[in-house]
């Protein structure tokens, strides 16, 4: 039966949890948890000192107006620092543990085929890094003009820019994640990106999950296992069926 994004979204708490793939959940989520937490301990100084300067800046007779900038710019850097996170750390630490969100989306699918897991060695993961690098790498030229142009938007289209740009990375999102299967299987990113449109309202969805726990502070730290688990638990069940046809 056909199930939506945010089904399969979920369905990647409970993967990432399974006997037998908790050990190659462990890389991938250790990478984004060491990426967010230095990234995070480096922007919370800059944001300090950041406000720490505006304040400055206010006379000291006009103390309340010191104390209202703080309460109000506190919880706005923040909300700005996270975005920073989802859309730059995010890509950093897909680009770093590629080849490991690789052999977890392969592991996953295995299990949901009911397959063995396997044993692969050190060896056979080092063999693959020119591929996947090599697709992370075509993954980037694809979205970057399409980034700045939606970007500009953002800035300078209120309000629609926005959405337009929260749809966009949600679309982008999807594409990351639902293309390990596929790259597993040597289908081509064309290819990958076209058939996945075929399937945009699933995939959509499954982006905005992605994309809104990106956001959560503590859950963003393992929001990378989880999507690559259940993008691949999608391709199983309703991708890799109507690609072959």
């Amino acid at each position: 039966m056909s199930s939506g994004g945010v089904h399969y979204f979920f369905e990647g708490f409970s993967l990432i949890k399974t006997k037998g793939l908790k050990r190659f959940v462990f890389v991938p989520l250790t990478i984004n948890l060491v990426l967010f937490s230095v990234a995070f301990y480096f922007l919370f100084g800059q944001i300090e000192m950041g406000i720490a300067y505006v304040i400055d800046l206010v006379p000291e007779w006009l103390g309340w107006i010191k104390t209202a900038i703080s309460f109000f710019l506190w919880p706005l850097a923040v909300i700005s620092v996270l975005l920073i996170f989802a859309l730059i750390f995010g890509t950093l630490a897909n680009w770093i543990a590629a080849p490991f969100n690789g052999v977890l989306s392969e592991k996953v699918e295995r299990h949901l085929t009911g397959q063995d897991l396997g044993d692969e060695g050190v060896m056979s993961l080092v063999k693959d890094i020119p591929r996947t690098v090599g697709r992370e790498l075509t993954k980037l030229v694809w979205y970057l003009p399409r980034a700045i142009g939606f970007l500009l938007l953002f800035f300078f289209l209120p309000i629609i820019g926005q959405v337009l740009w929260f749809l966009f990375n949600a679309w982008m999102i999807a594409i990351q994640y639902c293309d390990y299967p596929y790259d597993n299987h040597k289908v081509d990113f064309t290819r990958m990106r076209l058939h996945l449109g075929e399937h945009k309202g699933k995939a959509m969805t499954f982006g905005m999950m992605v994309n809104i726990f990106s956001l959560i502070p503590v859950v963003n730290f393992i929001v990378m296992p989880v999507a690559i688990c259940g993008a691949t638990s999608m391709w199983v069940r309703e991708l890799k069926d109507t690609l072959a046809k």
